[in-house]
Formats: structure tokens, C-alpha cells, sequence
């Protein structure tokens, strides 16, 4: 439940003056984080179920190839120059294989298709000692900075 819910707070929303996180509504999210003994990475299997009628498969990987974040428009120097990497192999994403993608601050994401359940199931991996920590607090102030959030 709580991947789940940061993952609509992250799609989400914030309030003009920055005092409050509205969650996204109309997306349903169904993940689980996989433990297992890895040195770097973080791998999730994710299930989507779309509001109205979902987007191709196409359409979604095409989506996430084209994503691009507010920090790379700012030009921060911790950014990755390709946010989501998408991955055609089988086999992929693999901790050993693609956890560096982007210098540990992209996602890979693979293994996209349709659920049986919801409309689109994919695996991501990040890595979680770059991305999920102290390269996040760095773009994170990068970002601050260039937006005049902090001198």
C-alpha cells in the first residue's frame, strides 16, 4: 500500500503555493517491491488499470521513451539525459544489467504488456543507493537551486 500510494502522490499534483500534495484520482495501481539479495537495484513488478480505455502497448512504451522531467529542462547536471529507459528483451530489466543505466538515475523499465487483470503490467528497476537516495537529494537540490527555491 505504500509504494502504491506514493506512486499517485508522485503523478500527482501540488498546490500553487507548494503546501500540499494532491494525489492522482483516476489511475489504479496494483505493485509489488521484490526483495531479494542484490547489491544495487530495486526491482518492481507493476499493474496499471487506466480511467477511461487503456492506450495501446505501443502507445505506452512510446510514452515512457519520450517522458521527460523538469529538471532536464532546467538543465540540472545530475539529470539523465533519457529518464525512463525502455527495454525489449525478455529477460529485462536485470539489477547487474541495467541498474547504471543513466548513471544510476534512470529507470529501466521492460517486460510491458498486457495484464489479465488490469490494462498493462511492466517491470521497472532503479537503482536504490543512487536514484532512491543520495543522487535523488542532489538533483533534488539542483533543482531547488535553479528554481530559486534555496540560494
Amino acid at each position: 500500500p505504500k509504494m502504491e500510494a506514493e506512486v499517485l502522490k508522485i503523478l500527482g499534483g501540488v498546490s500553487s503555493d507548494a503546501s500540499v500534495c494532491s494525489p492522482l484520482q483516476d489511475l489504479r495501481v496494483s505493485a509489488t517491491c521484490n526483495r531479494v539479495p542484490v547489491v544495487d537495484g530495486h526491482t518492481e513488478c507493476v499493474s496499471l488499470e487506466f480511467a477511461g480505455e487503456p492506450p495501446s502497448i505501443d502507445a505506452i512504451k512510446q510514452c515512457l521513451r519520450e517522458y521527460t522531467c523538469e529538471a532536464q529542462d532546467l538543465g540540472c547536471f545530475s539529470a539523465p539525459a533519457q529518464v525512463i529507459n525502455v527495454t525489449e528483451e525478455e529477460d529485462r530489466p536485470q539489477p547487474r544489467l541495467d541498474r547504471n543505466a543513466g548513471a544510476g538515475m534512470s529507470v529501466t523499465v521492460g517486460r510491458i504488456r498486457p495484464c489479465p487483470v488490469f490494462h498493462v503490467r511492466f517491470t521497472l528497476l532503479v537503482h536504490n543507493t543512487i536514484l532512491g537516495a543520495a543522487g535523488a537529494s542532489i538533483l533534488n537540490a539542483e533543482y531547488a537551486a535553479k528554481k530559486g527555491y534555496i540560494v
